[in-house]
């Protein structure tokens, strides 16, 4: 073993921490929005298209960094529930548009405040300054 190999600690590893993180994100998501049955990527689409409304699904996809597999699978599961709608776009045939439904709208409703409760749970143990930080943090990296 070389003399470097003792100086990792796994604790102190921005992976290791990510994903732990990430972790009690998903239980607090999961706890939080068990009376919806939406999962965190169902979620971020219904968000996505409140925000921007009608949109092509390639364009959707990027927007909530989706591969085209899951994304599919996602908007299929919504359509089945009743929260999108996806169209064959009139000046482009091949173009899927997603959009949202009334009942999809209503769903958000009350989904908005629950993922505020997530967002303020999750960040429960930092300040108002810590927290601001850290999302300006994980933006760098994400980008």
């Amino acid at each position: 073993m070389n003399s470097n190999s003792t100086d990792y600690v796994l604790a102190d590893q921005v992976g290791f921490l990510l994903r732990r993180a990430h972790q009690r994100a998903s239980l607090i998501f999961k706890n939080t929005f068990e009376d919806t049955s939406l999962t965190p990527q169902q979620f971020a689409v219904l968000a996505k298209l409140h925000e921007v409304n009608n949109v092509t699904q390639n364009k959707l996809g990027r927007l909530v960094d989706m591969d085209p597999a899951t994304l599919q699978g996602v908007i299929q599961r919504l359509m089945q529930r009743g929260f999108v709608l996806r169209n064959q776009d009139p000046q482009h045939k091949r173009r899927l548009i997603i959009s949202l439904t009334e009942t999809g709208c209503e769903m958000l409703k009350n989904c908005f405040e629950l993922g505020r409760q997530v967002s303020s749970e999750t960040l429960q143990t930092l300040d108002k300054t810590d927290k601001s930080e850290l999302l300006r943090l994980l933006r760098l990296i994400s980008e």
